[in-house]
């Protein structure tokens, strides 16, 4: 992983949670509380320089939770913040990881709101939980290694096509 060991980051609910990434090839996250979560991309697999992890497809993608093999597909990330979630299904629940404002995204399981993550897409993750919900450890480990490898939050359309006009007046 990196040179230099990073100091962790202090989470409210499961004290200190470790975010390693080596480049755009595999993404790790621990801590004392809470399930290793490794995120990998087949180095065969082209990457994109804006995002984290270096793609969205699925299918270059693999996503371990205390080294079990979890359902990962994240959508192509296009026009809409919807298109830029991610889910993910481990032990029975339907995760969903997706951006919410400009600079941060919403994870959910079964559809219940836990938190909010703010990430560029680097090693330093913030989260706030949600007061009135039962947060899982994995839930935690889960929501920081999306927040890690896709980055959190996107532009609303509005503002992407207020943004494509101008670029296309000269």
């Amino acid at each position: 992983m990196n040179e230099k060991e990073r100091a962790p980051i202090e989470d409210t609910h499961f004290g200190a949670v470790t975010v390693r990434q080596d480049g755009q090839d595999r993404i790790e996250v621990d801590g004392e509380a809470i399930p290793r979560v490794t995120l990998e991309r087949d180095p065969a697999a082209e990457t994109d320089p804006h995002i984290a992890i270096g793609t969205r497809d699925p299918a270059h993608l693999t996503m371990r939770v205390d080294g079990v093999e979890v359902g990962l597909l994240p959508a192509k990330g296009r026009f809409s913040r919807h298109s830029y979630r991610v889910d993910v299904e481990y032990d029975g629940a339907a995760y969903r990881f997706v951006p919410d404002s400009i600079p941060g995204s919403r994870l959910t399981r079964d559809g219940r709101h836990l938190g909010d993550f703010s990430s560029d897409g680097d090693e330093t993750v913030l989260a706030e939980w949600r007061e009135d919900g039962e947060i899982r450890p994995a839930d935690a480990a889960i929501g920081y290694a999306l927040a890690s490898a896709f980055g959190t939050g996107a532009q609303p359309m509005w503002m992407m096509i207020v943004d494509g006009v101008s670029n296309a007046i000269p």
